[in-house]
């Protein structure tokens, strides 16, 4: 199965859905990594501000940071080839990049192929302090 690994711009907490006024494309990229992840892929997640060697330590990441500057976050690879720069892709973009049907709606779901950093914080987002 493949391995996605998003490389998301400086955000408060792992998946930047949190406090009052959450962006509704951060809300649906979130639901679709949690879909990826139900089908068995697995997928890991890094913010800039809270994993800065995560990003240095990938070649196709950093190369992007060093042309485009932070405009290339987030950056999405999958198995080891950067596949999107500049913004979230849709749930139809990711399933091809990973292999997954869009029709594979009755997988098992299991957040436990899913790496530790693509889970929801406890308390929401930074342990409920923002």
């Amino acid at each position: 199965m493949a391995k996605v690994e998003i490389f998301d711009p400086a955000m408060c907490c792992s998946t930047g859905v949190c406090g009052t006024d959450v962006d509704p494309t951060l809300s649906r990229f979130a639901a679709d990594v949690d879909w990826l992840a139900a089908r068995g892929v697995v997928v890991e997640r890094a913010t800039l501000a809270q994993e800065p060697g995560r990003f240095v330590a990938n070649l196709p990441v950093r190369n992007a940071l060093e042309v485009i500057g932070t405009g290339a976050l987030p950056a999405i690879v999958v198995d080891g080839v950067l596949k999107s720069t500049g913004a979230y892709p849709a749930r139809e973009q990711l399933a091809a990049w990973a292999g997954v049907t869009l029709a594979d709606a009755d997988a098992p779901r299991s957040a436990a192929r899913m790496a530790p950093a693509a889970l929801p914080m406890a308390g929401g987002c930074c342990g409920g302090s923002c």
